[in-house]
Formats: C-alpha cells, structure tokens, sequence
C-alpha cells in the first residue's frame, strides 16, 4: 500500500505519554510568531487547532534527513536542536542553533526534498505537524503566512551570519560572537539571565560551528576566561564582560531583528 503524503515518519507515531504543560507551549510559539506579525484571534485557534503529534525524542534523534521527502513540520517545545550538513568525507558543518518555541523545518516544508538535517541536540520534546495541515494554515490565513515567512527570513539572516563567522573571523573572533548570540537568544527564550546560561553543545559540536577543531575551541575559551570577558563551570557559561566580548566578537544583534518584537541588547542592558 502506498504511504499517505502526509503520513508520519515512523519517530514520529502517535505517543500515548502525558505531556504537560502543551498548551502553555503552543501558546509560546503563538506569542513568538506575533512578535513578527500580528494575528487575530481566529488566527490564533487556527494554530491550536492544527493536528500535533507530541513526542519525547533523545539526543541525536534525526528529525530532518537530508534526501528525504519532507511529510511533517517540527516545533521545538523544549530542549535544543541544531541544523546542519554532512560532506561526502563526513565531515559536519552545523549550520544553526535552534531553541524552544522555533520552527525546525519551515524551510523544507515548501520544498519538495530536504536539503540538510535536523537533528535534536539534548533530550527535547516536540510538536509535529504534517506538512499538508501546515499548507492549508498559510493558505487561509495570510497574517500567519507572512509570520512564518519572516520567521524563515530572519533565519536566513542568522545563516548569513554564521557564514560571516566561519569564513572571515578569526577563531577568537568566532567563538566570542557565538558566545555573544547565545546569550541574546536565551534571554529572549527565558532561558538565561544577566549574561548567564547553560551551554548545551560540547567543545566538539562548537568546533562543528565555527570550523575549528576541539583542541583550538578549548584553548580559546580558555583565552576568553584569562581576560576577563568569560568564566565557565562545566558547561555553564557567565559573561562577565559584555562590551569586550562583543567587540573581540565583531558582535553585532542587528541580524537577529529584535526590533521587530523584543527588546534584545537594551534586556540586558537593564
């Protein structure tokens, strides 16, 4: 018999778990979404009502593979995850951090085949939706249509950064700006405090980001923490000096679009 277009890939089959909390965090990704446009409350049901599948998947868990058909969309209710792209060789660039509330795979969800993997970077709790459902969201509701887009455009804006990052910084300069962005997108997440968070990625996976090597990434951040700009434990991170990290950075937030519904820098400057 032949697979239903929109049918689940076999992760993603009906759980019966209890998760709690769901709707408080539908309800978050609503709210991000209004922070780049403003949607009615018909809008808003239209969200709610849209047939998730909630799962609990462990790390590493693909989400996303690269060559495949895309038949669901993901929404990361907790945990993290992290996109990115395998050579022939198998050498791993990845590409972007992703954080609660964020939709992993919109860029996908209008293409027919994927052309990059997904994967979940810690333990983490999701919302799957099938593509087709998500279609016919953005089709009957515009003002959600054109959220979701520049959701995807200031994602694009991140991957130009990380371009920048990789192909022009220096490796001080590299890991001190995905310091810097760190701290910004958690405290938009709730998710840090006064420069202070939890690092979810091991030196390698920070190598894998900036296209260094774990021995370099470790002499680095050591560098960072002798002058004065970082201390770490294990892998808690506290950024003791906002305005060198960010100039040793090149750091600027522009590219996050903060502007368009939250306060970035000026959050935690107060």
């Amino acid at each position: 018999m032949a697979e239903r277009a929109d049918a689940l890939p076999p992760f993603l089959e009906r759980s019966d778990t209890d998760f709690m909390g769901l709707s408080d965090s539908i309800e978050r990704v609503i709210r991000r979404l209004e922070t780049r446009r403003a949607l009615s409350e018909e809008d808003r049901n239209a969200i709610r009502a849209l047939p998730f599948t909630y799962r609990t998947l462990e790390a590493s868990t693909y989400m996303v593979r690269e060559g495949e058909p895309p038949q669901i969309c993901t929404i990361l209710l907790s945990g993290f995850a992290y996109r990115h792209k395998i050579t022939e060789k198998g050498a791993r660039q990845i590409l972007s951090l992703h954080l609660p509330g964020e939709f992993l795979d919109l860029q996908n969800s209008m293409l027919e085949v994927a052309d990059h993997n997904v994967q979940t970077l810690t333990r983490a709790e999701i919302a799957a939706v099938p593509v087709t459902a998500l279609h016919r969201l953005v089709t009957e509701h515009p003002a959600v249509a054109r959220a979701m887009w520049i959701d995807t455009l200031v994602d694009a804006a991140i991957f130009r950064e990380w371009l920048v990052n990789v192909g022009r910084r220096d490796s001080h300069s590299r890991i001190a700006h995905l310091l810097c962005e760190f701290a910004l997108r958690l405290e938009m997440a709730g998710l840090a405090s006064h420069y202070r968070y939890e690092l979810p990625m091991t030196q390698e996976q920070i190598a894998d980001c900036t296209g260094l090597t774990p021995v370099h990434v470790n002499r680095v951040l050591k560098d960072l923490g002798r002058q004065g700009l970082i201390s770490r434990e294990r892998r808690s991170v506290a950024i003791a000096n906002w305005e060198g990290l960010s100039h040793a950075g090149d750091f600027n937030s522009r590219y996050l679009h903060y502007e368009e519904g939250g306060p970035g820098e000026a959050a935690l400057a107060s």
